[in-house]
Formats: C-alpha cells, structure tokens, sequence
C-alpha cells in the first residue's frame, strides 16, 4: 500500500505512470495449462467478401540501432528516472532519467504491407511503449517521398516498459515517462521504420491469408478485479505455394514483467515471444497489443518474460498450424475521427476519494481533443486501432458488438497515437493508479468505444460494397 500511495503521489505530480504499479506481487501462471482450442475463421464467410481481389503480401524485420546512453521509457519513477536532471549536459539522449546499461534483445521494427487490387495497407510494429501523431505522419511523408502511399498506415507499438525513451516529441511525456526529445534517437526509430515498410513493400509477391484466434487465460491479473479477454488472435499471412511470410498476433497484456529496476533495453515478455516466433516460422512476427488497461503479467522479472512469452509463442504457434489460408481474401479499410473531452487530471482519482471531484489540473493543449481511428479487414476479420490503453470490458464490447458483421474483430491498441489509459465510467470514479492515468475523465473511454463500433459498420459497408462490384 505504500508503494501504491507513493505511485499515486507522483503521478498527481507528473501526471502519468506511476513508479511503482508494475512491481506488484503476482501468482506464477499455470505450469501445465490446458490445451487451448483454436477459433477459424469459417471459409464460408470469406469467400463471401473475396470474390474480385488478388492479394499480396509482403514482409520484413529491421533491427534498431539504438544509441549509447538513450534512456529506457514507462517507468517514471526511481530508480529509473535521475535523482537531479542532466543539467550538466553528460549525457547526449537523457535529461530526466539515467541511461540505460546494455541491450539484453534489439529493438525491432517490423512490417507487413498487404495489397490488392484496391486497397493497400501498410502495418508495423515496433518495440516502443508507445508513439505521438508526429512519428506517424512523418513516417507517412517519408514513404510518401519514395512513391509509397497507403489507403491505411498503422504503426503499433508493443507497450513494452523496457524499450528506449527520448523519442516522443511531447513535453509531458516526457517529464512523466518517456524523457526529453532526442532527435538522434527519433531519426533511428524513424529510419527502421522505413526501411521496414519499404522493404515489406518491395517484397510483395502473390499471397494468401487466414485468422483464427485461441483462448490463452491466466497469463494476465487484472488491476481492478474484473474478468479478463484471454483471446490471442493470429493472422497467418502465406505464399501463394504456402510457405509462411508473415504474422500478425494480437493479445492484451502489458509489458511490465520487467520492473523499474531493469536498466537493459527489452522487448519483455512480447519481444520474448515473437522472437520465439520468428525462431520456429523465419518469418516476421508482428505483436499487436490489445485493450491493455487494466493486464498486468501474471509473472515477473526475466523469468517471467521467458514463461509467459513461451505460452504466447506456444498459443500462437498453434494457432498458426490450425488456420487455413484462403485465397484472394479481400482488404477493405475505413476511419474515423472520435471528438473527446479536454483532457486533465483528477486529484480524485490520484489522491483519494476524499478530495473533491472539481479539483482537476486541466491540460490544455498537451493533449488533443480528438483521435482518429483507423480499422482494416482481412477477410471475414476486423482490425479496429485504438490510440491508447483501452479498458478490457470496452473492448470487448466492441467485439461483441462487430460479431454480426465479421468473423472476428481484434483490438489493435497503442496505435498511431497515445492518450493514455481510457476507461469505464466505473473504473474512472475510483481512486487508483489507472483512474490517475484516465486522463480524458468518465466519458472518454465510453466515446472511443462508441467510435469503434460505428467504424466498424463503416468498414462492414466498405466491404460489402467492394464484393458486389458497387
């Protein structure tokens, strides 16, 4: 609890990301979980909305030459962040925090760029806890530059807690978790990434695909004791022969198995298992978070990364081996922009509940007032983005509500922007470390959930029309 309180203080302070969250004690999963079933996608449904297209696909992994001395982002507290700022100048990418001490695995940038005679969709991931707007649009400009352009861009990092920091071009983050820009660094992440996009791009051969998902429980404990998705959702991207070329994999879960007191630059426990990944396929495989809120690992520390990222490799690998690709599966995408409240900060939802509910720090322009979602289908699938950390129980509403139009609807979280942690009017009214971090009060999450569900009818009417030729 004095951890706790701790973490709440500060982030009333800094406005986000507590110290001290993600070290809290938790049971070791299962040692011998059941076998798990695997979800297809019925091919029925496919055909139905693929009749016209030729698809291809293309994919590649590019390491990330992070500079000496760049700080680690997620962890505002200490003993990551420095006792007094580098006002010295002694370190060229960290001011707020202390340099991280080695690369324990590279940082990736992956991609996978999907096409067909309409639609084209660039997506990557990237080993980041999250991105600004600004990264996005000038990775946009950049492929644009070089002749590529995309009826869909989607940057999506990993939400590890480990990866580098003095990337992101906000002055809050920043201070609060991320650490004062560094250009050097910002031109390294934005380098990988086009040089994976154009690499995926020149790659592009005649491909085909499948989704199916399978349920994969115990691997995450809930910050405010509400059931959990335990969905690991696959896409398998295959030659037209069938050799595999690429994976997409989605699954809710945070990137805090390793603690504020790692200084080594990781993946966690998702770099841990789309390496295992890309061991046994050779191929990219691309992590795509989920409505991550309230997931924390079930396990922790280096022991933890390598347990649960062998069950998430295990779970998607099977996964992989039960789906069948079908041919000329069609893309479709649409987007849409979500209006939000001002942002700001409940001492409320920081302090405690015996503070009054007017008593916010408003943010001004530190935070936009909206967001923009971009959803993508596969086939019968539907990709919904989300720029930030959405709730488990407004996610899964989304899926429950895209049911009556596709096959499987995923989640794709901390994509193409950041906005912190977006909430139930529920979970928002108490006082916790998430509700501190809520940062666009009872109604955001509600609205961005409601902007999801209405993108996805756009999107179902994007594909209907595509597949009668209209």
């Amino acid at each position: 609890m004095r951890r706790l309180t701790r973490g709440r203080a500060l982030l009333a302070l800094a406005l986000c990301c507590s110290p001290g969250i993600a070290l809290r004690a938790a049971a070791a999963p299962p040692a011998s979980p059941p076998a798990p079933s695997v979800e297809v996608a019925p091919a029925s449904r496919l055909a139905a909305a693929t009749r016209t297209t030729s698809l291809t696909a293309g994919a590649a992994s590019v390491e990330v030459a992070v500079p000496e001395g760049t700080p680690l982002a997620g962890y505002g507290g200490y003993p990551r962040r420095a006792w007094i700022p580098d006002l010295l100048g002694r370190y060229p990418h960290a001011f707020w925090f202390r340099p991280a001490k080695g690369v324990h695995d590279p940082v990736r940038a992956r991609a996978l760029a999907l096409a067909d005679a309409q639609v084209s969709v660039m997506w990557l991931s990237i080993d980041l806890v999250g991105l600004d707007p600004g990264l996005t649009a000038e990775l946009a400009e950049r492929l644009r530059r070089a002749g590529l352009a995309y009826s869909a861009l989607i940057v999506s990092a990993s939400h590890t807690h480990s990866g580098p920091g003095a990337y992101i071009d906000s002055a809050l983050f920043a201070f609060v978790a991320v650490d004062r820009l560094s250009p050097d660094v910002r031109a390294r992440l934005l380098d990988a990434l086009e040089s994976a996009a154009r690499e995926a791009h020149r790659r592009r051969a005649p491909a085909r695909v499948g989704v199916g998902a399978v349920e994969l429980p115990g691997l995450g404990k809930s910050r405010i004791g509400a059931p959990l998705d335990p969905t690991l959702g696959v896409l398998k991207v295959v030659t037209a022969d069938g050799r595999p070329l690429a994976m997409l994999w989605n699954y809710a879960i945070h990137g805090t198995a390793l603690g504020r007191n790692n200084f080594m630059v990781s993946g966690d426990l998702m770099g841990d298992a789309s390496a295992r990944i890309e061991s046994r396929l050779g191929v990219p495989a691309l992590f795509v978070n989920g409505a991550v809120a309230d997931v924390s690992p079930a396990a922790r520390g280096w022991r933890g990364v390598t347990s649960l990222g062998e069950r998430l490799a295990d779970g998607a690998l099977g996964a992989w081996e039960a789906i069948r690709p079908e041919a000329d599966a069609a893309l479709a995408t649409a987007s849409r922009r979500v209006s939000l409240p001002g942002p700001a900060v409940s001492a409320r939802a920081c302090l405690g509940r015996w503070l009054p509910a007017w008593l916010r720090m408003e943010l001004g322009d530190s935070l936009p007032r909206s967001a923009e979602l971009h959803a993508v289908g596969i086939g019968g699938s539907a990709w919904v983005t989300i720029p930030g950390e959405l709730e488990t129980r407004l996610g899964r509403e989304i899926k429950t509500a895209g049911a009556g139009r596709f096959d499987q609807v995923f989640v794709a979280g901390v994509s193409n922007d950041y906005l912190g942690y977006l909430l139930t009017p529920e979970a928002a009214a108490r006082s916790t470390y998430i509700a501190c971090a809520n940062l666009y009060g009872a109604r955001g999450g509600a609205l961005m959930r409601d902007g999801a569900v209405a993108l996805l009818g756009r999107l179902a009417q994007a594909r209907d029309a595509k597949g009668t030729g209209q």
